[in-house]
């Protein structure tokens, strides 16, 4: 039987070593959460000493918001092409590059690359290629669709943003997927091999159910970096041409910083956290379920 004394020594050493953690995790994130929804409840414009509560009229305001609406489905179908595109590539690349091929640590290296650069700057960065370099190249080869900047069109500007996310994070998910690639286990690889199974049919059958871990993750992340996109999208085309790219972040900080409507912004943001929650929720379930099966 542990001792009264043991117990507040146990208590001790645990706090001693969890302490600081569990401190600076309360006060940066679980007290401005909290105190975020109960910002949604007031008419606090952002700047000002007084506010007065206003009940749920906030969160009516969300459902009645066409434009908060319009910028969600919108970050719905930029979450849809990017998180597609991101693990397809990355997966393809992981797979390459773990087959030996000679100077695939510098490509590794190569491709992970543009995650080390910031949002900011990676939007400036392709904002500058999509303007000025690839127009260039797109008048003197006689290339139409490039002859005119991309981030001037509506309906072009969208896939730029897709692009640009793509070319940015595909080598963090790369990685992620060559750390699953080199688990799988080479003896059973070759026993596949031995009793006649094809390139194709080894990945299909075996490379991919034991990949399902690192599928698991990799969407995760995708998930949630789709949908708080902010960075890359002031920094490349600034929600426009005509709010054609403002996805949903965008639309949330102007509502409740520019229009100086605090209220209704961190109750749309709010709202937003719920749907991200239920969905990324729904997206782990059913991958767990495949991780079981396989």
């Amino acid at each position: 039987m542990i001792t009264e004394k043991g117990v507040w020594n146990r208590l001790r050493t645990r706090l001693l070593f969890t302490g600081p953690t569990l401190f600076a995790f309360i006060t940066v994130m679980i007290i401005p959460f909290l105190y975020g929804i109960y910002l949604t409840f007031t008419n606090w414009d952002g700047i000002s000493t007084t506010l007065s509560l206003v009940g749920i009229q906030n969160y009516l305001a969300v459902f009645k918001d066409i434009e908060f609406w319009k910028s969600f489905g919108l970050t719905l179908k930029y979450v849809f092409y990017t998180v597609v595109l991101i693990n397809a590539i990355a997966f393809m690349l992981a797979y390459v590059l773990t087959k030996g091929l000679k100077g695939q640590s510098i490509f590794r290296a190569g491709f992970f690359l543009p995650n080390l650069v910031g949002g900011i700057v990676l939007g400036f960065i392709w904002q500058f290629i999509f303007n000025n370099v690839l127009v260039y190249l797109g008048q003197h080869a006689s290339i139409q669709s490039l002859s005119t900047t991309w981030l001037a069109d509506p309906d072009k500007a969208f896939w730029a943003l897709v692009i640009v996310t793509v070319w940015q994070n595909a080598g963090y998910m790369m990685v992620i997927y060559i750390a699953g690639l080199t688990g799988v286990p080479n003896d059973i690889m070759e026993a596949a091999s031995i009793d006649g199974a094809n390139s194709w049919t080894r990945l299909r059958k075996m490379v991919l159910p034991l990949m399902v871990p690192s599928f698991i993750v990799c969407i995760f992340l995708s998930l949630q970096r789709g949908f708080m996109v902010y960075d890359v999208n002031l920094a490349l085309t600034k929600g426009g041409p005509f709010s054609s790219t403002q996805m949903v972040s965008m639309h949330v900080y102007e509502k409740a910083f520019l229009s100086r409507d605090y209220g209704v912004g961190q109750a749309e943001a709010f709202v937003l956290f719920l749907m991200v929650a239920l969905i990324t929720l729904l997206q782990v379930y059913f991958s767990k379920k495949l991780e079981v099966e396989a």
